[in-house]
């Protein structure tokens, strides 16, 4: 069986964890950010956790992500 492709726009997009989760940037984060508050700018930095409904999903297209 030949081996697995990986989606490479998946793989610019989330990043595994140790544990095996998949983290991914938060959107909205790329222009008309004056009238966004600070804190919500802010919040948006952070990486978040991919939610599960869509995890099985990405595990497909990232086949050799742990």
């Amino acid at each position: 069986m030949p081996k697995m492709k990986t989606k490479r726009a998946a793989a610019k997009r989330f990043k595994t964890t140790g544990t095996g989760k998949l983290m991914k940037m938060k959107a909205y984060k790329s222009h008309i950010l004056n009238k966004k508050s600070t804190k919500r700018k802010r919040n948006l930095r952070k990486a978040t956790e991919v939610d599960a409904t869509n995890a099985k999903m990405m595990k497909r297209i990232l086949p050799y992500s742990k």
